[in-house]
Order: C-alpha cells, then structure tokens, then sequence
C-alpha cells in the first residue's frame, strides 16, 4: 500500500456510522484505504463496500475482499455508478474531504507549500486543467475572486495584480516560483499559512471542489436509506459551511421548507455535535487539527 495518512478521526466516523454487520456502505474518498478498512472489519459476509477515487494513485491501494468495490470515479457520480451495481439506496455514506498526506507529500504533484514541484494539484491526473493553467491563463479579477473567495484573504487584488505582471514576461510554472513572486505580501511569520490558503484557492477551483461537494450532498437524499447516515469531514470553513448547512435546511442557501405547521420539512438530521479531533490526534498526525466531523440522519 503507497505511504497514505493514517485516516482522520476514524473511530468517531465509523461509531456515526452506526454500522450494522450486513448493511451496505460508501466511502467516497478512498485515498489510503484506511476509513474503508475500518468499516470492513464492521461488516459480516452480506455486507458491502463501495468507494470511489479518481486519483490514479489511490487505486493502487485497492483491497482485496470480495465485500469490496472500489470504483475509479469523482464521487460526483455517487447515484449513477451506485445504479450500475444495482445499489439503489444504502446504509451509510462516509466523506473524508482532506487531501491525502501522501498527496501533500508527493511534490510532483504540486500540493504542498513546502516542497518544490510543478503547478499541478489535480486531484484526477488525466483532466486538462491543472493549477498552472489557473495561474497562468485566469485574467485578474478570476484571479482576486479565487484568492478573496476560495482562499479568504484580504489582499487577494495585490497578489492576482503581481501575477498577472509577472506573467507577461514568462509563465510561472512551479510551485517555488510561485512562492518567491508573493513573498513580499506576507509577513515572514505567516507566510506558509497564507500561501497554504493560496495553494488551497488554486486546488478547489481546480478540482472545482465545491460544486462537487454540493453535488455530492444532493445526491445523498436518494442514495440513503431512511435512518441511514451521512458522515463527512471538511477540513476548512468553506466545506464545512456547506455540511452544516445542508444538514441544517436540506439547501445551500435561502429558507429551507416547511411543512403546514411550520415545521422544517428537511431531509436530515444531526447526529451529535461537532466533533473536532482530540490534542492527542493532532500530535499523532498535525493535519488532522483542523478537521471537522459531521454525522447526519437520513429521515
């Protein structure tokens, strides 16, 4: 099995599972394997497993048991490939939305702020646009949306302006020689936290993670079962916002609606509170301490 992170708060997303031994299950975000393995040892002979990964490398982590399908596909396709295998509905969904360790630490694959690497981050290595192609082809106020949106930083004007100057003479191709053009705009002691937000506006709009996200959730409605449930885990405010959201009013923006007693006539409810990773967690893997997990019931 490739060098994968040991999956995030697993014990808390299996237990809101609630796993029964012969149910059928999904895990959307394969990566390493590690949630998947969890919820097989749940599971007697009649259970199933699903999971989907569209990264060529995850699919290199497949395990070998015959309760187990892995699909190599965006969970944005949940309900049509569930359908091609005769899944119409099932127990649980779970959703890990972080980027692998093993992808952050692959620098050909230019996720992470620290290592050197093409401008890439594409979570599906055979689509065409790639995090260079943002940067290098995007005009200046996609470029200030992306960072002021996306990454949520407030001088995002200055750093699509310096790009967009930069550029005219020579394409920025790598993730250093992104690093050394916005420098100047950050402060020494927050520089990596702010390119990482920079980084991670450059990975959602090329992985359009939020419209996947948003579809994904949409789907969910018809995949679960009634008192199936729904367990994602979001690592920034812009996906977590969506979760509470749609597991609040069963939409992503306006009121949700209601019955003849004005009643909420939404199609979830939250399992718990939000369930945050322990200090002991955070000193055994540091990138779980921003994740946020969320458990919901399919009424």
């Amino acid at each position: 099995m490739t060098a994968y992170h040991k999956p995030v708060l697993c014990s808390a997303s299996i237990a809101g599972l609630a796993i029964r031994p012969n149910g059928v299950y999904v895990d959307v975000t394969f990566g390493g394997g590690g949630h998947s393995r969890a919820i097989l040892e749940q599971l007697d002979d009649h259970g199933r497993l699903f999971a989907f990964d569209q990264d060529a490398d995850a699919l290199q982590n497949a395990i070998d048991d015959p309760r187990f399908t892995l699909i190599a596909a965006n969970f944005s396709h949940l309900q049509r490939f569930l359908k091609f295998y005769k899944q119409d509905q099932v127990d649980g969904i779970l959703a890990d939305f972080g980027v692998s360790s093993y992808q952050f630490d692959t620098p050909h694959r230019g996720f992470s702020t620290r290592s050197t690497g093409p401008l890439d981050m594409r979570m599906n290595g055979t689509q065409s646009l790639d995090a260079q192609t943002v940067v290098n082809t995007y005009g200046q106020k996609e470029l200030q949306r992306l960072w002021s949106v996306y990454g949520e930083l407030t001088n995002a004007k200055q750093l699509a302006e310096a790009v967009c100057k930069v550029r005219e003479h020579s394409p920025i191709q790598t993730t250093d020689q992104l690093l050394d053009l916005l420098q100047p705009f950050f402060p020494a002691r927050i520089f990596h936290k702010r390119m990482a937000q920079v980084f991670q506006a450059l990975r959602i709009e090329v992985n359009q993670e939020l419209e996947v996200l948003r579809a994904f959730l949409m789907q969910s409605i018809e995949v679960l079962k009634p008192k199936g449930r729904l367990v994602c885990i979001a690592y920034h405010s812009l996906e977590d916002r969506l979760v509470k959201r749609f597991i609040r009013d069963g939409q992503f923006e306006g009121q949700p609606e209601t019955d003849l007693y004005g009643n909420k006539a939404v199609p979830y409810k939250a399992v718990g509170k939000l369930i945050v990773p322990t200090e002991d967690e955070i000193q055994e893997n540091n990138r779980a301490r921003s994740a946020k997990l969320r458990i919901a019931e399919r009424q």
